[in-house]
């Protein structure tokens, strides 16, 4: 009887160890679905943010804690070296204190101006602050920001020219301007044969030299490099009537729509509190931040 009750319960003690390696078996498997189950809700919800970053300009920007800026670094005033080698200038400034007023580090990018745009098409950088003069036809390629400056173009000649004295007079002339510039559009519109090139010093010395006989600037440009060059015999003999406004191209689209609300928000506040004024007379002597 003893025998039989020992093996009834040896039975029944079995029983209970295989029903309890049942339970613990369950809620490991249980416990391993669980935590896989979070760890994918977590890796998609990253990818969802990364998404969300990749398809909003400004949020991938912040989230990066940088702001890629391309410009040309040889256009004094508006962006060059000092005797150090520090890019400085009109647009570098302004740019620094757009990046400050986003809260990001501001990353520059130098190169000639006919591959800037080409190289915000690209997405090689996030913004262009170059002089960049807004027309209708980059307004259908590109958003723009609101102006941050106001310029005016010169008709730049020799001092001992006498026969262009306005813009219509360049008709069978020569020019030459930075390559799909809107200096090299508006000779062209006058029926000028344009030479590109690469930089303000280089077009006013083909001028000098008689090379060319004459080209278009932004009328400070010209003023600035006449301060570092005063013997230089060259002269304005006409002006746009107009000015110009000056403005930050972006690609378009809504991926970009926020960086530019934000960018207007960080111009408007660089005016409202003196700022842009104070980086325009520093490198142009005046203030061309008002209209």
């Amino acid at each position: 009887m003893k025998k039989k009750i020992l093996a009834l319960f040896l039975a029944a003690a079995m029983t209970v160890g295989v029903l309890a390696g049942c339970s613990n078996s369950t809620s490991s498997s249980e416990a391993d679905t669980t935590e896989a189950e979070t760890t994918e809700t977590e890796s998609s919800e990253t990818e969802s943010t990364e998404a969300a970053a990749a398809d909003d300009q400004l949020a991938a920007i912040l989230e990066a804690g940088e702001i890629v800026v391309a410009l040309e670094g040889n256009w004094a005033p508006w962006s060059y070296h000092d005797e150090d080698d520090n890019l400085v200038g009109f647009d570098a400034d302004v740019a620094r204190a757009i990046a400050e007023q986003l809260g990001v580090d501001v990353t520059f990018v130098e190169g000639d101006w006919d591959s800037l745009l080409a190289g915000l098409d690209a997405g090689r950088y996030d913004l262009v602050v170059n002089g960049v003069e807004y027309t209708e036809e980059r307004g259908e390629k590109y958003d723009f920001t609101d102006p941050y400056a106001y310029i005016r173009t010169a008709l730049i000649v020799r001092s001992d020219n006498e026969d262009i004295t306005g813009f219509e007079d360049l008709d069978g002339k020569t020019t030459a301007n930075s390559i799909a510039s809107t200096y090299m559009d508006l000779a062209e519109s006058y029926g000028a044969e344009v030479t590109g090139v690469d930089s303000l010093d280089e077009t006013l010395e083909l001028v000098l030299s008689g090379r060319v006989d004459a080209t278009l600037n932004a009328e400070v440009s010209f003023y600035d490099y006449m301060d570092v060059h005063p013997e230089a015999e060259l002269k304005v003999v006409a002006l746009t009537e107009e000015a110009s406004i000056v403005v930050i191209p972006t690609r378009k689209g809504d991926d970009s729509a926020s960086l530019r609300e934000a960018i207007n928000e960080a111009i408007a506040t660089i005016s409202e509190n003196g700022t842009l004024s104070e980086i325009s007379i520093q490198y142009f002597g005046s203030d061309i931040t008002q209209e």
